[in-house]
């Protein structure tokens, strides 16, 4: 790591680990900013100090991030839910947060014109794949399955990069891979037959406390980041409806938890104020129209704690 700085100038600073490069890096930046965790990072350094909170930014390999809060004296860091597996770090870290982006899937992928359909077909062959660990377990449980014992068994080799390739150029018979839009598959003419899991970004926190001073900070910084998520998901609507209506009303838009409801000046009616999910929004305002609401009026979150 370059210019890593020494343990005395981290001291009593709680260290968060994120990603330095990758699917992950860019939305990671993003949600820190909308957490008002300000910094600067100068070129090259892989470690910043926050300038608002006693916080030092670590910038590290994704595939590192578990075993660092894990095993480390890191409190908090963003990885994939695949990696903490793949690293058998579940022990040793929990999940405190789903972020909601780098949804991807890992999946079995063969060449589509081949003859391999199944699964089972691939078992007892050649498997290329990035995740030993993961693949393993997986082909393992069905080689269990279909009694395949020594050299019948499948063959995980592991590859760091460019796995779609390894079946075209003549080293696996199929391969396990992370994907996304599924594109850089669908070029190298393969297609999926299973999903080993399906993944996505997470806040993580190590299972043993290790520095209690840090405790109330990590519940603020998970909090705040609770609400970056949120106010990316969800929209304010705000409508009003006879109270006779009302009952139909909350059943279309029940809120994230429970709608805000108030009383009217005239007779009847009320106010509702709800967080609705962005990408329901127009379904559930045609919705409100048919059931009877008026005024239906949709704000954007900048930010919020829920």
């Amino acid at each position: 790591m370059n210019d890593f700085p020494d343990a005395e100038s981290l001291d009593g600073r709680l260290l968060f680990a994120i990603p330095k490069k990758g699917r992950l890096h860019e939305k990671c930046l993003s949600m820190l900013a909308g957490a008002d965790i300000q910094f600067r990072r100068h070129a090259r350094l892989d470690v910043c100090l926050v300038l608002n909170h006693p916080i030092a930014l670590v910038f590290l390999p994704a595939s590192d991030i578990p075993s660092f809060v894990g095993k480390g004296n890191v409190d908090l860091g963003i990885t994939g839910h695949d990696v903490i597996l793949e690293a058998e770090m579940q022990e040793h870290v929990s999940e405190a947060l789903r972020l909601g982006f780098g949804k991807c899937a890992l999946q079995v992928q063969v060449p589509e014109a081949g003859p391999i359909k199944t699964v089972e077909d691939l078992a007892g062959k050649r498997v290329v794949t990035s995740f030993e660990v993961l693949a393993g377990q997986y082909f393992g449980a069905i080689d269990e399955r279909l009694d395949l014992q020594g050299e019948k068994r499948t063959k995980i080799e592991y590859v760091g990069g460019s796995v779609e390739a390894a079946c075209s150029l003549g080293l696996a018979d199929g391969i396990v891979d992370l994907v996304e839009s599924g594109d850089t598959m669908r070029a190298a003419g393969l297609h999926a037959i299973a999903t080993v899991l399906d993944t996505e970004a997470v806040l993580i926190k190590s299972r043993a406390t290790k520095h209690p001073e840090h405790l109330a900070l990590i519940d603020r910084i998970t909090a705040r980041i609770a609400g970056v998520i949120a106010a990316n998901k969800y929209v304010a609507c705000q409508y009003n409806i006879p109270r006779e209506k009302l009952a139909a009303a909350t059943i279309v838009t029940p809120g994230r938890k429970a709608p805000t409801i108030a009383p009217l000046e005239e007779e009847n009616w009320v106010a509702v104020n709800v967080m609705v999910e962005k990408k329901h929004i127009a379904d559930k305002m045609d919705e409100l129209v048919r059931i009877g609401a008026e005024d239906i009026l949709i704000f954007n979150i900048d930010n919020c704690r829920v």
